[in-house]
């Protein structure tokens, strides 16, 4: 095929006459396979995938195979959907189109707004700064209590979205002078080749990058993620194969385990959340198991928080955590060697609080997602200087 020349209108391909012949003899053979002619162009290499992404077309998901019959097969997450020509993945955001595996969650948030970065939930990371929370539709878990199941149980093309790209990012962020960027609400495994784009456009402006996310990921991908991430708070859901097969879409858990272990090597920044659903993982010799877990394999500076859960989507049935539940769990994890131990989704409480865990000194006091105090000196207590792990001001690391 001949080479594509471009005028001066930018993504605006002018075709050669040898190009329009071979494209329309195989628009014929191929094209009820495509959505739109410039989806067809692209997947058949006549216009660039930055083209196609200006068109606000879908892009090529990054880590699959192509198998026989144009079947693909996805490497994103463990579950490794296998998909025939016209056929949706199981995240919902990738769809293979007449053999080429596609994400549909590219430039088109779902939830595109402003949060405290407590919310994800992270107490170690510039502590009372705000982030801009973007999520798209779609997820690859199947949690059974999921707060956000409107948006995570539905394609993005269901949903109502925003036009957002890496350019609208960028300069949204330094008007309103947004520090940090936190893909949540839905996971970003879904949208990985996304955030790789926003990455691209604003990190070199000082933005950071932040995720929260239940750690269901391949580790290539995973690791590519954490090179474009500063800081992660992951989702243990459980600590058996029985709850994540049970609760979360018959998921394993290991995987979980292995990503937890990836990421704590890579060097961002590793905060832990765990909600305790009465009757499902309130077991306390189940919560002791995985506070020694956690130690063994992650260290005993990765702050565990303890979240209450709430009646939601599929689950409306259980009450809400007792906080005595999450009080004594909190004091398992404390026994166990955790330093950083915290009750989420309750307020007032003690537990919100950040204590120096050598003196016992109240460092950062808070309400809920606000910060009250924080007492801390360029990342030290100031009563006996001892250093507390995490990422305090806007300065690189």
């Amino acid at each position: 095929m001949s080479a594509e020349k471009y005028d001066a209108t930018p993504t605006t391909p002018v075709l050669s006459d040898l190009s329009r012949r071979v494209f329309l003899e195989r628009l014929a053979r191929y094209g009820t396979a495509f959505a739109t002619v410039p989806a067809a162009m692209h997947a058949l290499g006549m216009i660039s995938e930055e083209a196609c992404a200006a068109m606000g077309l879908p892009k090529e998901v990054e880590f699959y195979e192509k198998l026989p019959n144009r079947k693909t097969k996805c490497h994103t997450c463990p579950t490794e959907c296998e998909r025939e020509p016209g056929k949706e993945s199981e995240c919902r955001t990738h769809n293979n189109k007449n053999g080429v595996l596609y994400t549909y969650a590219f430039n088109n948030p779902c939830i595109l707004k402003t949060d405290p970065i407590e919310k994800l939930p992270q107490y170690h990371f510039m502590p009372g700064t705000t982030t801009l929370s973007i999520a798209t539709g779609g997820c690859n878990m199947r949690c059974l209590y999921c707060q956000n199941w409107e948006q995570s149980q539905s394609p993005p093309e269901k949903l109502k979205t925003f036009p957002f790209d890496g350019a609208q990012a960028k300069e949204m962020a330094l008007h309103k002078k947004i520090p940090t960027f936190a893909y949540t609400y839905t996971d970003p495994v879904v949208f990985f080749e996304y955030i790789k784009d926003l990455v691209k456009h604003t990190r070199p402006s000082g933005i950071r990058h932040v995720a929260a996310s239940a750690a269901f990921m391949q580790e290539k991908p995973l690791l590519q993620l954490c090179q474009n991430l500063d800081s992660i708070t992951v989702t243990l859901k459980g600590f058996s194969e029985e709850f994540y097969r049970k609760i979360c879409g018959d998921r394993p858990l290991k995987p979980v385990l292995e990503s937890l272990v990836t990421i704590k090597k890579s060097g961002i920044w590793l905060e832990i959340v765990n909600l305790v659903i009465p009757s499902y993982n309130d077991n306390m010799k189940n919560i002791k198991e995985m506070c020694k877990w956690i130690v063994q394999n992650l260290g005993s500076e990765v702050p565990l928080h303890f979240a209450r859960f709430s009646p939601e989507y599929k689950m409306k049935n259980l009450p809400s955590t007792p906080i005595p539940t999450l009080e004594k769990a909190k004091e398992i994890a404390q026994a166990m060697g955790i330093k950083f131990v915290y009750l989420s989704n309750v307020a007032p409480h003690i537990g919100n609080n950040t204590y120096c865990p050598s003196c016992k000194n109240l460092l950062i006091e808070r309400l809920a997602f606000q910060i009250l105090q924080n007492r801390m000196t360029q990342g030290r207590c100031p009563r006996c200087g001892s250093k507390i792990p995490g990422i305090w001001d806007n300065a690189k690391k």
